[in-house]
């Protein structure tokens, strides 16, 4: 099977709401596909999420449940579910650091030594000053600084998890356009109980589920309608 080109997966995507049983996928593909979705771009590199591949039949058929039995969940074979996971920022501020001590070992130290410190004091302080009163005064203290300079403002806890959404976003697309390279099909849902569905994957309270995104093969009637898109002309501004 050829692939597609990006352009040709990028055309090929769309939301896919009935997948046919007849046809089935490869899910060593779909692995694959995942792994090609962690080289995604994120926020400060810390790649805070996680991919749940649902292939088991029993547990399928407890997570369409909790997808309301919506038929892009229902018909298809199996599902991933990009999980965004900010709680794991020390862990993975430690692997940041890990990983530019030993690619640059035998380098000149100080020039590492910004890179480490930002991972060692910036990204804490972010991170740690996201909640509660810190939340508070650190969004008073930027404003005031702000009036004077250049300056960075996502600092409070919703601000957070806006960065950690756009980074488990980025890779999801990333996801479901490796998928339309090899010809499947996918359909990102946000209709599902986030309660149930964290429970059923055994997730932390602070953990926050992105999306849950079908996988199959399109059934002849699985897409809804045709394709609409906005005009670019309203869409795209040049300055």
């Amino acid at each position: 099977m050829k692939e597609k080109s990006v352009s040709e997966a990028i055309k090929f995507r769309r939301s896919v709401r009935i997948y046919n049983p007849k046809k089935s996928i490869n899910s060593n593909l779909v692995k694959k596909c995942i792994e090609q979705a962690l080289l995604s771009p994120s926020s400060s590199n810390l790649q805070l999420w996680e991919f749940y591949h649902i292939k088991s039949e029993n547990f399928l058929k407890n997570v369409v449940k909790v997808c309301f039995n919506q038929p892009a969940a229902k018909t298809a074979q199996e599902l991933v579910i990009p999980v965004v996971r900010l709680d794991l920022w020390p862990e993975r501020i430690n692997s940041n650091v890990n990983f530019i001590k030993i690619s640059n070992k035998g380098k000149d130290k100080e020039k590492i030594k910004g890179a480490i410190e930002y991972y060692q004091k910036a990204i804490p302080k972010l991170y740690r000053g996201s909640k509660g009163f810190k939340s508070f005064f650190n969004h008073i203290k930027t404003y005031y600084r702000g009036l004077k300079k250049v300056t960075y403002r996502e600092v409070r806890r919703n601000d957070i998890r806006i960065i950690g959404h756009k980074s488990t976003a980025l890779a999801a697309q990333s996801f479901m356009i490796s998928m339309a390279a090899l010809g499947y099909d996918t359909c990102p849902m946000e209709g599902f109980d986030s309660v149930r569905l964290k429970s059923l994957l055994k997730l932390p309270k602070s953990a926050e589920i992105s999306m849950v995104i079908g996988c199959g093969i399109r059934e002849e009637d699985g897409l809804y309608g045709e394709r609409f898109r906005l005009p670019l002309k309203e869409v795209y501004f040049s300055k």
